[in-house]
């Protein structure tokens, strides 16, 4: 098989051949389709800190089939069509195959191309789980609520968006900064949009509408603590993707006995969790509502080939902060 791999934080991909790994246990090996490039390649790439001897292979998103799997598989056989995220602790996707534990993966929706269905996974594993799990919305309680996504218009946003409006049917504020980020949130479903920029506070009252009931962080946490702390309906939920820098005082949500907190997509996978196969599951309900045209992909560019220019061009796109949608690659060419 042949792989890309990072072996020091400001070392181009390097083309390298490993051999392709067997599948055992609950493994499948899948021959990858296509990829998409996330902020969490650059920044375990920037974690490096010193030189590697066997190069790092990065990269969690891709679409797949499957070529051989392991003697206690269940849930998938050869040939099928799957699309998956994977763990951020074990080997990546830049590369022509790769072992993943079939917990973790799901059925490829029918009606998407391999570009389209690569985007998906870990961006609508971290909004699912934020939505469902973390700020533990209720689709036929909540139904009507008001949710603020600040950081609308990246991957993650994108489909927490459409999540959030078409399975649990909230009402939806988010931000955006450009005007063409701004028409893409409102094409996703937002039925308002604020500059995130701005004081959010201010621009939120403005809307004359109920306090917001849950509020998900995509977006520089550090700057958006007090504005979210504020703006917090008595009894509601923070939850944020976003590390901080900076300490922050949780007391200021005492009064509204109001909470919050994380969600990492990876922690299932990473501490091999008793309900994995949740990951399983909820990949298949989002490929059933994208082949039901209830979701759409939100792939925004394929930039070509699995290469080394292309994953240079892709990364320097992703640091710029301004990227709308997710960005694609297609299979290594032999």
């Amino acid at each position: 098989m042949n792989a890309f791999g990072f072996s020091s934080n400001n070392s181009k991909p390097q083309l390298i051949e490993l051999k392709t790994p067997e599948a055992t246990g609950r493994d499948l090996l899948v021959e990858i389709s296509a990829i998409a490039v996330n902020p969490v390649d650059t920044k375990v790439i920037a974690g490096i800190k010193e030189p590697l001897s066997e190069p790092k292979i990065v990269g969690w998103d891709a679409s797949a089939t499957v070529t051989a799997v392991g003697e206690d598989v269940e849930l998938f056989k050869v040939g099928d069509n799957v699309f998956y995220a994977g763990d951020v602790s074990r080997s990546g996707c830049y590369a022509s195959h790769q072992l993943v534990d079939e917990r973790i993966v799901g059925h490829a929706p029918k009606s998407l191309s391999a570009t389209e269905a690569a985007v998906m996974p870990l961006t609508s594993i971290t909004a699912w789980e934020a939505l469902f799990s973390r700020l533990k919305i209720i689709a036929e309680l909540d139904t009507g609520k008001n949710i603020l996504i600040i950081g609308g218009a990246g991957g993650v946003g994108s489909i927490s968006i459409q999540l959030a409006k078409v399975v649990a049917k909230l009402n939806v504020i988010t931000t955006a900064s450009r005007t063409e980020s701004e028409q893409w949130c409102r094409t996703l479903g937002a039925d308002h949009v604020l500059n995130h920029h701005s004081d959010l506070v201010v621009q939120y009252r403005a809307l004359n509408i109920d306090d917001p009931d849950y509020i998900l962080c995509l977006n520089n946490t550090d700057q958006h603590f007090e504005a979210m702390a504020d703006l917090i309906a008595p009894q509601g939920m923070i939850c944020s993707i976003v590390g901080t820098q900076e300490k922050h005082d949780l007391d200021c949500l005492k009064s509204k006995s109001a909470g919050f907190v994380w969600e990492f997509m990876f922690t299932r996978p990473m501490f091999k969790t008793s309900d994995m196969l949740s990951q399983h599951h909820l990949l298949n309900k989002v490929s059933q509502l994208l082949d039901d045209r209830q979701l759409i992909s939100t792939l925004a560019s394929t930039l070509g080939a699995l290469n080394a220019e292309n994953i240079v061009k892709a990364h320097q796109q992703l640091l710029t902060g301004n990227t709308i949608g997710k960005l694609a690659l297609t299979a290594i060419i032999d």
